[in-house]
């Protein structure tokens, strides 16, 4: 399997060894941890569905850290995540993150349908809040015409 003695007969015959390593399970078990954690990445970035704008821009780099996301549905109601936030208590959470000392960029996704004003007063309250580090989610997949 692995080593192999190779004798010419006799007492004085040299003997060497031929010593190989298999590596075909070694390769087999990354290729399944490489799946299993493909697999659990995507399923760490679940937040609220919203249907996203669409962009004329490429991919950004992905942040090193777990994000904070701020989402803007198309009912007007905010989302932390996935915990649902009333607008009145929004600035007192954002203070209340600031403090515990998050310095990450926030990402800001509104639905397509949502009305600008809504997240444009959301973005002033990341604000008002101390955050001036925030960026738009937009769908990468999905491309504007330009021109339009």
């Amino acid at each position: 399997m692995g080593m192999q003695l190779n004798s010419s007969g006799g007492r004085r015959g040299r003997r060497s060894f031929n010593a190989e390593i298999n590596v075909t399970p070694f390769v087999d078990v990354m290729l399944v941890l490489l799946i299993i954690f493909m697999i659990t990445a995507t399923a760490l970035q679940r937040g609220v569905e919203v249907n996203l704008p669409k962009s004329a821009t490429s991919n950004l780099s992905v942040p090193k850290s777990t994000p904070l996301l701020v989402t803007v549905t198309q009912d007007a109601k905010v989302y932390i995540s996935e915990t649902e936030i009333e607008r009145d208590e929004l600035t007192a959470k954002l203070l209340a993150i600031a403090g515990e000392g998050y310095e990450e960029r926030i990402f800001l996704q509104g639905d397509t349908d949502a009305a600008y004003g809504e997240v444009l007063a959301v973005m002033t309250e990341m604000q008002n809040a101390g955050f001036t580090n925030f960026a738009l989610v937009t769908d990468p997949k999905a491309r504007i015409e330009r021109g339009q």
